[in-house]
């Protein structure tokens, strides 16, 4: 993929494939039958789908970026890094199922079928998207999206309750919603996700572990493995390696199984990390918070760049007797730049011709 100097991390600037990464990203995706049998049944189709989704997810955060370099924007909360998470989980549901996205989980949105112009005219607080211009975390209920707000894991209780619901309707479908490691801390989380666990709801919890909360690395604000969560609450517990998308996508389809089977709810750890900081006015302060090390770590780890590479050395289908070339790939990059393209220049558009209205600030708000 093209990398941009002046919005990608530096770590991906120059990004080049590294044998060892790579030879550990195929053998993941080899150790587990189950796992393995998910993948191998993937079309050709299906992983240049989920190519586009990863490359959707970075470039609607470059948009932001660059509106806030603009100054278009303050300051945007970007997913850099984190792609895999979102766009493998998403791709792995079902049409009936139901996701509930954290603000860093963009690309659950295009990939339930969202248009990027929305969620990026969320952003500049259009009245012709969903929240109308009062909120910039968006969804859309009739694609299966349920908008969050700012407070983590108060989603967790809510899709206990849609959970609750199929459940009670006895319709095979599983409500999906992510938190962070330190929002597993919160009560919302331990009061939504206990009802889940004691009713044995069809529910999955994604835990995106990303290594910090806000500003404040895991290992200062949790003594014990993130990997333990689930049998606190005596559920099952599936982790994967949230920067390997195929990885994230099989482990979802498995948690997915289980939960339209009876057996959930389910913890999917996914171990990820944050190119950045908590939002782009604070990247220095991340910087500072962990070692370059460690950015050169999770750099070589690109999940976009992985991915790409593993697609053109190992091929594709049940034999993998066939292989995607970089030129196939370009053309999908080259359709999902003009598609981003199209929506920012949508959404800008929007800014001007539909602002939202003071006098319908309260509308649709239920008052007593």
């Amino acid at each position: 993929m093209r990398r941009y100097q002046a919005f990608d991390p530096p770590e991906y600037v120059s990004w080049k494939p590294d044998p060892a990464v790579q030879r550990a990203y195929g053998e993941t995706l080899e150790k587990d039958p189950e796992r393995r049998k998910i993948v191998r049944s993937l079309t050709r189709d299906d992983l240049l789908a989920l190519y586009a989704g990863l490359l959707r997810a970075r470039l609607h955060d470059i948009a932001l970026k660059r509106w806030v370099r603009q100054g278009v924007l303050s300051k945007a909360w970007l997913g850099t890094g984190e792609e895999a998470v979102a766009v493998g989980n998403a791709r792995a549901l079902s049409e009936g199922d139901l996701v509930g996205p954290m603000i860093r989980n963009a690309g659950a949105c295009h990939e339930r079928g969202m248009p990027v112009s929305q969620m990026l005219k969320a952003y500049l607080g259009t009245r012709d998207q969903i929240t109308r211009g009062r909120d910039l975390h968006t969804g859309d209920p009739e694609r299966g999206v349920l908008p969050p707000i700012s407070f983590v894991a108060s989603l967790v209780p809510v899709f206990a309750g849609a959970a609750l619901a199929f459940k009670l309707r006895q319709e095979p479908r599983v409500a999906l919603t992510w938190v962070g490691d330190g929002a597993s801390h919160t009560g919302e989380f331990h009061e939504g996700f206990n009802l889940a666990a004691v009713l044995g709801l069809p529910l999955i919890l994604v835990l995106q572990n990303n290594q910090v909360a806000l500003g404040t690395r895991l290992s200062a604000h949790q003594r014990g493995n993130t990997d333990d969560l689930a049998a606190a609450y005596g559920v099952a517990a599936l982790g994967c390696d949230g920067n390997n998308v195929l990885d994230v996508f099989a482990a979802t389809r498995l948690a997915a199984e289980r939960c339209r089977k009876g057996e959930g709810p389910v913890v999917l750890n996914a171990h990820t990390f944050r190119m950045g900081g908590h939002a782009t006015h604070d990247e220095g302060e991340a910087r500072s918070l962990f070692t370059a090390a460690e950015f050169a770590h999770w750099g070589r780890r690109d999940p976009i760049g992985c991915f790409e590479a593993y697609l053109i050395s190992r091929g594709t289908g049940p034999g993998r007797d066939g292989k995607i070339s970089a030129s196939t790939l370009a053309t999908v990059e080259d359709e999902v730049i003009r598609e981003v393209e199209v929506a920012a220049e949508e959404a800008l558009r929007s800014r001007t011709l539909h602002p939202p209205r003071p006098q319908e600030a309260l509308g649709g708000v239920t008052q007593d």
